[in-house]
């Protein structure tokens, strides 16, 4: 907790530039360019991509509509990344393919069968999530919809049981030796960003003397998304009971507890959506608004980064200069 003193040198601008911790290294994302950078056993190994931009006046940058859609791509990249990392990481073992493996890759072809192993990895870690931190919140609280009979007080109880597997969960796998690796490349990737903000240099030096804390981070981003689901799973529950009579008689039954499962569920598109949004205004704003809006997130990044050391600062540096646009600027909000 040694950086909770330090203090982000002033912003000169804000940088639509992020990132993701890897496995011994890091993942940026520029306007322009994707880049991979490990720190492998000979030394670093640097993996840069032109980026697959949706054209810009297509319905999928639409407000409500983007969030969702570039929330998947995020998972699928990330994922991709993180496969990429660990085949280059030190540790890495040299595991020979099964069978099955080496048929599904036959059949399929080298580049489909990437694809399915990341469609499956997405798709299981996606469905893991919604288990842990919603479905089974969900299912929790119902079984006092016989007792509490306001909507929005079993909400708030829902909203708090998600809080506290999620707080639990994400301090668990900090106390993980791995992990602890992963959470240093976590601060460095944002200590690179507060430093390329401020106008600095990007020194080791520079790097290390700003925060590990960022507004535009993933973990608060999901953050987020556990709170405005309570608010919105209370609205649209109090509308849904108000357009159907007959469901409050139903209250207790197991039937009114799948209606209202279901119908939460298909609500998570706009929790995503909507958290998205807010995310974008937090990384373009800075005033008293939106720093009350990132404060909990902000909070909850003191569990989820750790102070880096020069090497893994010395990665982030590397993949933070391998996105820069070629026009210098554009890569501002």
């Amino acid at each position: 907790m040694a950086s909770l003193n330090k203090q982000p040198c002033a912003e000169k601008f804000k940088t639509m530039i992020g990132g993701q911790a890897l496995i011994e290294g890091i993942m940026m994302r520029g306007p322009e360019k994707d880049a991979i950078v490990v720190r492998g056993k000979e030394g670093l190994a640097v993996d840069v991509k032109p980026r697959k931009l949706r054209p810009e006046k297509s319905l999928l940058n639409l407000p409500l509509i983007r969030g969702v859609c570039n929330f998947f791509d995020a998972q699928v990249t990330g994922v991709k990344a993180l496969t990429q990392s660990a085949d280059l990481s030190p540790d890495a073992a040299e595991e020979e393919p099964t069978k099955f493996d080496l048929w599904l890759e036959k059949k399929l072809g080298s580049e489909r069968f990437q694809s399915v192993i990341i469609g499956v990895a997405v798709a299981m870690g996606l469905g893991l999530s919604i288990l842990l931190f919603f479905l089974l919140p969900m299912v929790v609280s119902s079984f006092f919809d016989q007792w509490i009979h306001s909507t929005l007080w079993l909400n708030l109880l829902e909203g708090v049981v998600r809080m506290a597997i999620f707080v639990a969960y994400m301090l668990l796998i900090s106390r993980m030796k791995e992990m602890k690796r992963v959470f240093s490349y976590h601060g460095a990737e944002h200590k690179t960003i507060r430093c390329y903000e401020a106008g600095l240099e990007l020194t080791v030096e520079n790097v290390r003397m700003q925060t590990r804390l960022h507004p535009r981070c993933g973990t608060s981003f999901l953050l987020v998304v556990m709170i405005l689901s309570i608010l919105v799973f209370s609205v649209a529950s109090s509308v849904l009971l108000a357009l159907i009579p007959g469901l409050e008689a139903m209250r207790g039954g197991f039937l009114y507890r799948l209606i209202m499962i279901v119908f939460k569920l298909l609500l998570l598109p706009l929790v995503v959506s909507v958290s998205y949004e807010i995310n974008r205004l937090v990384g373009r704003y800075d005033n008293g608004f939106t720093r009350i809006l990132t404060a909990p997130g902000m909070w909850f990044q003191n569990f989820t980064t750790n102070e880096p050391d020069d090497s893994m600062i010395e990665v982030g540096i590397t993949a933070l200069q391998a996105v820069l646009p070629e026009e210098e600027g554009a890569d501002r909000w």
